[in-house]
């Protein structure tokens, strides 16, 4: 596929990561000269420096003959234009951009069309870290959520501690532990490192556990894992941008909240804003210790540091903590900082990048790609696949999980067929049209495995036969 990416910052370069092992052209605009030539020297692409919504600089990007633009540029502005443009001069048959301003936003449906803005897919980062963190406070002690077939199928991931029934066993223990609960226990992160594990394999305590199960089975799982943690009730959101201020609206109905914005100006226009709701809101600094005693932040069961600086996030959180806050979640940009700290202090990081590139990645596949999580912080995926095509054309159609030649580090989770969430063993037979959860221990395999279910290009000749008869 021949791909033009705008915009080398964080979320060009990651994408561009992603898609390069997939035996895609891809062509990088940006009107930085240092951070392409980085990018060239990491990837085999090419590059234009410039404007990326000027005309001139998408045709030298190739934009004539180009079957996907992607606009991730850091302005609003410059990725709808430039995704107009794709579309009324250049003809380009899909058009993804990342816009984050809520006005915008709001007007979506009568302003993203064709008729008006010619945007095919649009991403919006702060609403994903929104629903990304809302999904985390129902689940306390979850690291990380991630659905598929609509929400009915969950990939988690937990850290394991004594006092779960597992912890000391072996991973075949889960079906003894819930004999009739769909659930299995995928992968496992033992000081950071993926281990190869068996049925055999003893779960210890401190391990990452990634388990697949029906999306109302999740805490059942995570109870043979740990123990359960009671509810939040009591939560503190830093940060009022729209992410901190979603959240402060999202949660508010069931959750004791209180929202601490440093700016004087936007503070009293949150106050306004919230005049009617059950929400507290603060004008203060939150690294201030005097002010964090003051509202209890010993007895709060969690913060959510959301700020547009990494450091007030990371500091802020770190202090809650020590003072003797339950758990935190602080939303790291800089993929620098976010190895150094999630563990023992910070509970769980948020990246807006990794969320934007899944948004990107499962709007940009095809061939029967449904849905694309990220997972570890990058290092791993999950993918939801609908298998194309009868027997005759694909190759994993009517084989047994136990027969397919998947590549190493690629398995089959579980599969949803007429409502039916069915994990996923060696005897199982994969059938036509069946959305089938498949978790990816390394991405670069990824190329191999949408190799492997998509089907032959007889089909499509067949299809458009079809079609044109």
């Amino acid at each position: 596929m021949k791909i033009i990416i705008l915009g080398a910052g964080q979320v060009g370069t990651g994408l561009t990561e992603y898609l390069i092992n997939e035996d895609n052209e891809i062509t990088i605009v940006d009107d930085d000269i240092d951070k392409l030539e980085d990018m060239q020297n990491r990837f085999d692409i090419k590059i234009v420096k410039g404007q990326a919504s000027y005309p001139g600089i998408l045709r030298d990007a190739g934009a004539s003959n180009a079957e996907l633009l992607v606009a991730v540029t850091d302005s609003d502005e410059t990725n709808m234009l430039a995704c107009q443009l794709g579309y009324a001069i250049f003809n380009i048959p899909q058009k993804i951009a990342r816009i984050r301003n809520e006005e915008y936003l709001a007007e979506g449906a009568t302003i993203f069309n064709k008729n008006s803005i010619a945007i095919d897919s649009i991403i919006a980062p702060e609403q994903l870290i929104t629903q990304e963190i809302v999904n985390l406070v129902e689940y306390p002690g979850a690291l990380q959520i991630a659905d598929f077939a609509n929400g009915r199928i969950a990939i988690a991931c937990v850290k394991a501690y004594y006092g779960g029934t597992l912890v000391g066993l072996q991973i075949s223990n889960l079906h003894k532990e819930l004999p009739n609960i769909p659930a299995r226990i995928i992968a496992i992160y033992r000081q950071r490192r993926a281990l190869n594990i068996t049925e055999n394999t003893v779960i210890e305590a401190g391990d990452e556990v990634l388990f697949v199960a029906a999306n109302g089975h999740i805490r059942n799982v995570m109870s043979t894992l740990q123990r359960i943690e009671p509810p939040f009730r009591r939560i503190l959101i830093v940060g009022g941008n729209n992410v901190g201020k979603g959240l402060a609206h999202a949660l508010s109905p069931r959750y004791n909240v209180k929202l601490v914005e440093p700016n004087p100006v936007l503070a009293e226009k949150l106050a306004d804003e919230f005049d009617k709701t059950k929400v507290e809101v603060f004008c203060e600094d939150p690294s201030n210790q005097d002010f964090l005693a003051e509202e209890h932040i010993d007895k709060m069961d969690l913060i959510v540091c959301v700020t547009d600086k990494d450091e007030t996030n990371i500091m802020t959180a770190l202090l809650a903590k020590k003072l003797g806050t339950r758990r935190s979640i602080v939303q790291i940009s800089k993929m620098a900082y976010i190895n150094l700290i999630q563990g023992e202090e910070v509970d769980i990081v948020i990246s807006p990048q990794e969320a934007t590139i899944s948004a990107l990645l499962t709007n940009i596949r095809h061939n029967g790609v449904e849905t694309v999580h990220t997972l570890k912080r990058g290092l791993s995926e999950g993918l939801e696949i609908k298998l194309i095509g009868s027997e005759k054309y694909n190759k994993m159609v009517g084989k047994r999980v136990r027969e397919l030649e998947l590549p190493f580090g690629i398995e089959v989770c579980a599969v949803y067929r007429n409502d039916e969430i069915i994990i996923s063993y060696g005897d199982l037979t994969l059938l036509e049209d069946d959305l089938v959860i498949f978790f990816v221990l390394d991405k670069r395999n990824i190329k191999d495995l949408i190799k492997l279910t998509t089907p032959k290009p007889s089909f499509f000749t067949l299809k458009n036969n079809l079609k044109n008869a």
